[in-house]
């Protein structure tokens, strides 16, 4: 059940709170070129989400772990034919973006510098290590921090209730819940997995 807002979104507060930059980059539908690291299940995948819907141009995604050099090439082609009919540019979300070998990641380079892509590279690795450095600079890094067990519960919560959550809205009891947000260790993804096979079993 991914967020469909920023007030949805649990955690990240030192990133997203009122006022911070990147909250309002989103907000007003200006996203920057950005490197979001960070544990699985913190939510990169859901801030480049969201930072896209919010942007006037088109998104596109690609996975590093299986994206090849003719995926890249034929996304900033596409970005380039909308730039010539006058489009803004493209966003392009590239997870797992440290499994781009250096080659990869500067063919990248052209694009992020004339404007005609908005790159969210996404990674759970250090970029500082796995991203070239000429990259680096012409994005902002920012760093999530696992969630907490109270931002965890919190998310179950809400898969509980919401329609987009678990079928059927099943009780659960509030010690099952906090087992469960323990358990996730900050992994919003894993957390939810387990809550789903619960519930599932339970039926």
């Amino acid at each position: 059940m991914r967020p469909a807002s920023l007030e949805e979104l649990t955690g990240q507060q030192h990133l997203l709170g009122e006022g911070s930059a990147l909250r309002r980059a989103i907000e007003v539908g200006h996203p920057h070129s950005m490197i979001l690291h960070g544990p699985p299940g913190a939510g990169k995948t859901t801030i480049a989400r969201l930072a896209a819907a919010a942007a006037p141009g088109a998104y596109e995604e690609l996975s590093a772990v299986s994206a090849g050099k003719a995926d890249v090439r034929a996304v900033l082609d596409r970005a380039a034919h909308r730039r010539t009919n006058g489009s803004p540019p493209t966003v392009l979300f590239l997870d797992e973006i440290h499994r781009f070998n250096k080659a990869q990641q500067d063919a990248l380079l052209p694009a992020v510098e004339e404007g005609l892509i908005v790159l969210i590279g996404a990674t759970t690795e250090n970029p500082y290590f796995e991203v070239n450095s000429a990259l680096i600079s012409r994005c902002r890094v920012y760093e999530l921090k696992p969630l907490g067990d109270a931002d965890v519960h919190a998310l179950l919560d809400r898969a509980l209730v919401d329609e987009r959550g678990i079928p059927d809205h099943p009780p659960v009891d509030p010690e099952a819940l906090d087992f469960l947000a323990a358990r996730a260790a900050g992994d919003a993804r894993s957390a939810l997995a387990a809550l789903e096979l619960a519930a599932s079993t339970a039926a």
